[in-house]
């Protein structure tokens, strides 16, 4: 789900309320609770509910979630933050403009500019740099990019790219990142908009996989956001085809063939994209295997909210009728806003289908 956003004038106080709150939920097994430990707290990470109220969560494991949750590493660095009114300020400013090493950020500048040539000198005189990282705090992602991971232009600083980015980043690539940095670009680039909107998303898939970049680390981001040609793309470069990737792809009889050695998070992931992208018979079959549609979403596929939340964003009436007969609940609130799958579906302008749940949670309520 995405980070919490800092406030401009952070309370100290206020956010240790905000921990003690969620140790209360942690006590009552609020399912919400959960999901949050679960996707902002490493030691968590995959663990089911049970295992998480299994646990002993104490103030200071609360307060480092919700540190987490606005970005921070730690409680430590949210406390700066919060005490530093120039820090905080400073999260605002597009990320490049947070950078703090010279050299960096000079290579960073080139980058932006589309000055290959000038780049490849420069990274000719600073042979180390492209295996540094640069450290940025708030945000759910982009914590610690190395050179190679801005050519992909997201989170967005400029909403536009070089239109010789290709040749940019493959000036970068030849001067050898390591493995981890060319994968996290790889995920980046099928998962933006700028490059897609730019119409170089194709172009740097097939430079950053001639360059080692594995295909199979980027192609469930790629099908979470909904980029079908990406995807694609991604399975002529070799990745593999499992249940996500299939139930994507609509490919009913695919997804019922593997749906037999699918492990728990593989059927998770494909409720979450089949949902979002509304292919009916692939949730219906992993419906019928037992999946659960109150469980919230998997991390990375709006993971605060349920399958119910996304069918009535999509106005698939039909969808929100198959999971409610599967047992769905209707009042179960998302987990930025509070808001209930009939708000959503009011948010969307979906007049009949929020009438319909409405009415559902007025009975449920009754």
């Amino acid at each position: 789900m995405p980070a919490r956003q800092f406030p401009s004038k952070p309370d100290l106080n206020h956010l240790k309320y905000q921990a003690k709150d969620l140790l209360k939920g942690y006590a009552g097994q609020d399912r919400g609770v959960a999901q949050r430990i679960r996707e902002f707290n490493p030691r968590f990470r995959g663990a089911t509910d049970a295992e998480i109220f299994a646990a002993a969560l104490r103030l200071s494991d609360a307060q480092f979630m919700i540190a987490r949750e606005y970005g921070f590493k730690s409680w430590a660095r949210l406390k700066v933050h919060v005490q530093s009114p120039e820090l905080a300020r400073r999260l605002k400013e597009r990320h490049h403009e947070r950078i703090e090493d010279a050299v960096f950020r000079r290579a960073v500048d080139l980058l932006d500019a589309g000055d290959a040539a000038g780049l490849s000198e420069y990274l000719k005189r600073h042979p180390k740099l492209v295996h540094e990282h640069v450290e940025f705090e708030s945000g759910n992602y982009f914590h610690s990019p190395s050179l190679l991971e801005f050519i992909a232009e997201n989170p967005i600083r400029h909403g536009t790219l070089p239109k010789n980015i290709v040749e940019v980043g493959k000036v970068i690539l030849d001067a050898g990142p390591d493995q981890a940095s060319r994968n996290v670009t790889l995920a980046l680039v099928v998962t933006g908009s700028v490059p897609h909107e730019c119409g170089v998303q194709l172009p740097l898939i097939d430079l950053l996989c001639d360059h080692g970049s594995d295909p199979n680390s980027a192609i469930h981001a790629a099908a979470l956001h909904g980029y079908f040609q990406t995807v694609t793309a991604l399975i002529e470069r070799g990745a593999r085809i499992d249940l996500p990737i299939a139930a994507v792809l609509d490919r009913v009889e695919d997804a019922r063939r593997l749906l037999r050695t699918a492990n728990s998070a593989e059927r998770h992931l494909a409720l979450a994209v089949a949902i979002q992208v509304g292919h009916i018979e692939i949730v219906r079959l992993l419906l019928d295997a037992g999946e659960d549609p109150n469980r919230y979403n998997p991390p990375g596929g709006h993971s605060h909210t349920t399958p119910l939340h996304q069918a009535a964003l999509i106005g698939h009436g039909d969808l929100v009728r198959l999971l409610l007969e599967h047992g769905a609940s209707v009042d179960t609130k998302d987990l930025l806003w509070g808001g209930t799958p009939a708000d959503w579906a009011r948010h969307e302008g979906r007049t009949e289908l929020e009438a319909y749940l409405r009415e559902l949670e007025t009975k449920q309520e009754s």
